[in-house]
C-alpha cells in the first residue's frame, strides 16, 4: 500500500484541490457557504464547474453523475458524459454551472409513495455543496460524483438526504436560540458530528452461488444449524483470516483515495463477520462516506472472489449485524456539547443536551423505532445480539447518579451548582471507567457521545440522525421555553429548576439494566413505553398526529410526505416479503423435493437390492417411509406458503397486506424451513443443492 498520506483523498475534489484551482475570491465564498449552510452565490457556480470539470477530466474522467439517496435505499446516479457540441458544430468537453447545479434524470420509476403518478416522471438533483465531489473509478472508467438531493418537479422530498439538510435547519435554529439564552454569543452554527460503525458478513462466491436464497434475498432462508456456530466466541476479535485482511488491505486503500478515514477492522462475534468503524466525522459527511463504504466494500470483494452480505440476519442462530450510529453535538467553536468541561456554562449546555434529547426519547419513542423498521432489521432488533425494540437511554452509573441528584435537589444555591459542575467535570470520558458499557440498550451514553445501535446494517444511516436531529430540537425548543417562562433572573438557577423537571418527566427512559430481560419487557409495558414487534406495527407512529407535527413544526417533511415515506415503507416491506416468499416455495419446489426424492431412489434402491439377496431390511424399508413423510411435509409447507401469498393479494390495503405477511407468512416460512432443515440433517451429503451453514460460516 502507498503512504497512507500521499494517496489520502486523491479521488476527492478537497479543499486543498479547491485552493489550487480557484481564485482566492472564489474559494473563500464556496468554503463560506459550505460552513453557514446558505444558499450558494451563483457568481462563483461557474468557476467552480470549470475547476471540477479541469480537475475530473485531468484524472481520467469522461463522464459526470449527480448522486443522490432514493427513499428505496442505496444511492443512485445517471451517467452524462462532458461532450457537447460547439458554435461551430465541433466536440468538445463542457461542463457548465447550471449542469454542476442541477440535473433533471427520470424519476417515474423511483417510489413516490402516490404523492404522483408514473407518468409523470420528472424530477431534479440539485447539488449540496456541504458535501464535496468526489471521482466514482470503476476499472479503467472515472465518473465525477455530485452529492446532490432529490425532488420532485412539485418539490416534493424524493430522497433522504432533503430531510437530513432540513432536520440540520431546525436544529440549528433551535440549538443557537438556547445558546443565546444562555449567554453564549460566540456559537453561529450548530454542528452534527457522526460515526457510522457498520458491520458486515463475507462468504465465499463459489458458495455463495450455490444459494439462490442468497443470491435473490441476501438472507438465507433455510439452513439447518451447524455443529459450530458461534457458540466457542472464538472468532470474535480473533485473528484476521489471511483472505479477509488481503481485501482488507485493499479495502481500506480505496476508502484512503476517496478521502473517507477507516480507523478500524476487526473479526464481529459470529463466524465471517466483521466489523469497519471510521473516525468521527461532520453528519452529512460521514453519511455520505458510509454509503461510499458499502458500495467500495462490494466491489473490492468481488476481486477477491468474497461477496460482502450487509443484511441484518443472513443467518439463524448466529448474530445479525448492525450499524452502530455514534452521534454527537456541538457549534463552530469546537465545543462538544456531550462533553464535560470545566466551564460551569458548558456543564448547563452538557446538562440541557442531555434533557432535551430525553424529552425528545420519551416523546417520540415509537418514531425512533419506526426510522428503523424495516424487513430485515425485524429479524434482529430483540434478539439476543441487538437492542431491543424498546427505546430506552443508557446513561451510566455515575452520569445516573447525577441526575437523580439533580432531580432530588431542592433550592438551587451556588454551593449545589458548583457541585453539580465538579460532578459533570469528573464524569469520564469513556463511561466503563465508572460503570460497563451496556450493549442491550438501543441509545447509550458513552462518553461524549451517544451510540445509537438499533440501526441496521444496510442502512443508509441519514434516516436515524435526522430523527435524532429532530428529538432534540424538539427537546431544545420545549427547554427554551420553559426557562423563558422561568420568573429567576440566574440563567444556571433557571437552568437545573428546568433540569429538575425533565429528568422527573423522563425517568421511566432511562434503563441500566439487561434489556433482554422478560423483566424489562414487562415494567417497559406498565411504563407505557412503546415495543413494535414487526415493521407493520411499528411504521404506524409515523402517522400519529404528534409525529406528523413534529414533522412540520422542524420543515423535515410535511404531512403528505410523512404519508408518502409510510406508503414506501410498506411497499418495500411487502415487495421483500413477497421476494423471500416466492424464492422459498421456488427452492422447495425445483430444490429440495427433488433432492428428497433422490434419498427415496437411492434407499429404496438399496432395499430392493437387499431383498434381491434374500433379506429383508426392515430398517431401509422405514427408512423410505420416513423420507416419503418428508416429502410430503416439504409439499404442504410449500403449498401453504403459496396459499399465503395468495390470501395477501386479496387484503384491502397495503398495511393490511404488510400485517398479514408479518403474521401469517412468517409463520407458514417457518414451518416449511423446519421441515427443509429436517431434510438437510437426514439427505446424504451428495444429494443437498446447497452449501450449508458449516461451509458458509467457515470456509473462505
Amino acid at each position: 500500500m502507498s503512504k497512507l498520506t500521499e494517496v489520502f483523498g486523491e479521488l476527492t475534489f478537497s479543499r486543498a484541490v479547491m485552493r489550487e484551482k480557484l481564485s482566492h475570491d472564489t474559494y473563500d465564498r464556496l468554503i463560506s457557504t459550505v460552513h453557514s449552510g446558505s444558499a450558494l452565490d451563483e457568481a462563483i457556480a461557474e468557476p467552480v464547474a470549470h475547476a471540477m470539470k479541469e480537475w475530473a477530466i485531468g484524472a481520467g474522467a469522461t463522464h459526470f453523475t449527480h448522486w443522490f439517496q432514493p427513499q428505496r435505499g442505496g444511492t443512485a446516479e445517471k451517467h452524462d458524459a462532458f461532450i457537447s457540441y460547439s458554435e461551430t458544430g465541433d466536440i468538445i468537453e463542457r461542463f457548465s454551472a447550471k449542469q454542476l447545479i442541477q440535473s433533471e434524470p427520470d424519476a417515474s420509476s423511483f417510489p413516490s409513495g402516490g404523492m404522483r403518478s408514473t407518468f409523470e416522471a420528472r424530477g431534479y438533483t440539485a447539488w449540496d455543496p456541504t458535501s464535496p465531489a468526489f471521482l466514482l473509478e470503476t476499472g479503467n472508467a472515472k465518473t465525477l460524483v455530485i452529492p446532490s438531493v432529490f425532488l420532485s418537479w412539485t418539490g416534493a422530498v424524493l430522497d433522504l438526504k432533503t430531510p437530513f439538510l432540513r432536520s440540520m435547519r431546525a436544529l440549528n435554529d433551535s440549538g443557537i436560540r438556547l445558546q443565546r439564552l444562555l449567554g453564549n454569543r460566540l456559537a453561529k452554527k450548530i454542528v452534527v458530528n457522526c460515526g457510522p460503525e457498520q458491520e458486515y458478513f463475507v462468504v465465499s462466491r463459489k458458495l455463495y452461488e450455490t444459494r439462490q436464497d442468497l443470491r435473490i434475498c441476501g438472507r438465507t432462508l433455510f439452513g439447518a444449524a451447524p455443529a459450530k456456530g458461534q457458540q466457542m466466541e472464538d472468532h470474535y476479535f480473533g485473528s484476521i483470516h489471511p483472505r479477509i485482511i488481503k481485501f482488507m488491505v485493499e479495502f481500506d486503500h480505496e476508502l484512503y483515495r476517496r478521502g473517507i478515514p477507516a480507523k478500524t477492522r476487526h473479526n464481529e462475534v459470529s463466524p465471517n463477520q466483521f466489523e469497519i468503524a471510521p473516525l468521527y466525522e461532520e453528519a452529512n459527511l460521514a453519511i455520505d462516506h458510509n454509503l461510499q463504504t458499502m458500495d467500495v466494500m462490494r466491489q473490492v470483494a468481488m476481486k477477491h472472489d468474497l461477496v460482502v452480505i450487509m443484511h441484518e440476519k443472513p443467518y439463524a442462530r448466529v448474530n445479525g449485524s448492525g450499524k452502530h450510529v455514534n452521534w454527537s453535538i456541538g457549534d463552530n467553536t469546537g465545543a462538544n456539547y456531550l462533553e464535560p468541561s470545566a466551564s460551569p456554562l458548558k456543564n448547563i449546555t452538557f446538562l440541557l443536551t442531555l434533557g432535551a434529547l430525553m424529552l425528545g426519547i420519551d416523546k417520540f419513542g415509537g418514531l425512533l423505532r419506526a426510522c428503523v423498521a424495516d424487513a430485515g432489521n425485524d429479524h434482529r432488533l430483540g434478539a439476543s445480539e441487538a437492542p431491543p425494540a424498546i427505546m430506552s437511554m443508557y446513561l451510566g452509573e455515575y452520569l445516573t447518579r447525577l441526575i437523580d441528584e439533580i432531580e432530588k435537589m431542592g433550592k438551587p444555591t451556588e454551593q449545589l451548582m458548583a457541585n453539580i459542575n465538579m460532578g459533570v467535570r469528573n464524569l469520564p470520558r469513556i463511561s466503563k471507567d465508572y460503570s460497563d458499557r451496556n450493549r442491550t440498550s438501543p441509545i447509550a451514553f458513552t462518553g461524549n457521545k451517544f451510540e445509537f445501535r438499533a440501526v441496521g446494517s444496510s442502512h443508509n444511516p441519514s434516516e436515524s440522525v435526522t430523527l435524532l436531529n429532530q428529538l432534540c430540537t424538539y427537546g431544545f425548543y420545549t427547554i427554551e421555553k420553559r426557562l423563558t417562562a422561568c420568573k429567576g433572573k440566574d440563567t444556571r438557577e433557571n437552568a437545573l429548576i428546568v433540569l429538575k423537571e425533565v429528568f422527573k418527566e423522563t425517568r421511566r427512559i432511562r434503563f441500566e439494566g439487561n434489556g433482554y430481560s422478560e423483566i424489562w419487557h414487562k415494567q417497559a409495558a406498565k411504563l407505557g413505553l412503546p415495543n413494535a414487534k414487526n415493521t407493520p406495527a411499528a411504521i404506524k407512529a409515523f402517522l400519529e398526529k404528534d409525529a406528523i407535527e413534529l414533522m412540520e413544526k422542524t420543515h423535515v417533511l410535511s404531512e403528505r410526505e410523512v404519508c408518502a415515506k409510510v406508503e414506501i415503507k410498506l411497499e418495500t416491506y411487502i415487495k421483500i416479503k413477497e421476494i423471500e416468499y416466492k424464492t422459498a416455495v421456488n427452492m422447495a419446489k425445483t430444490e429440495f423435493l427433488p433432492a428428497v426424492v433422490r434419498q427415496i431412489s437411492a434407499v429404496a434402491s438399496a432395499a430392493a437390492a437387499t431383498k434381491a439377496a434374500g433379506v429383508t431390511s426392515k430398517v431401509l424399508t422405514e427408512e423410505v417411509k420416513k423420507f416419503d413423510s418428508l416429502y410430503a411435509q416439504i409439499k404442504e409447507h410449500a403449498e401453504a406458503l403459496e396459499a399465503v401469498l395468495e390470501k395477501a393479494e386479496k387484503q384491502e390495503n397495503a398495511h393490511k397486506t404488510a400485517a398479514f405477511l408479518a403474521d401469517h407468512g412468517e409463520n407458514a416460512l417457518s414451518k416449511l424451513r423446519e421441515s427443509v432443515d429436517t431434510a438437510e440433517e437426514q439427505l446424504a451429503q451428495e444429494f443437498w443443492p446447497m452449501a450449508k451453514y458449516q461451509e458458509l460460516l467457515t470456509v473462505l
